[in-house]
């Protein structure tokens, strides 16, 4: 289930985004880009649609997906 992230408060957007960009861990590219900069190109992000909040409810867990991947998660979902 999409979860529209306006209706999160903003400490746990923070918290979700910041989970979300360390979950991967260390990060290889040619260049380093501060934990603040990705939370503002995540913000970014969600405001364009280009990624979502969803809330898988069988897991009871909430993730940041890309819209595609969420879109087709709620299309198994309800088959």
């Amino acid at each position: 289930m999409i979860i529209p992230y306006e209706q999160l408060s903003s400490d746990a957007l923070q918290g979700l985004i910041e989970e979300f960009i360390t979950r991967e861990g260390t990060d290889y590219g040619i260049e380093e880009i501060s934990l603040s900069t990705k939370v503002e190109q995540i913000k970014q992000q969600l405001k364009r649609r280009d990624i979502v909040v969803v809330f898988d409810t069988a897991t009871e867990t909430v993730s940041i997906l890309s819209r595609r991947d969420a879109q087709l998660l709620e299309q198994d979902s309800a088959t």
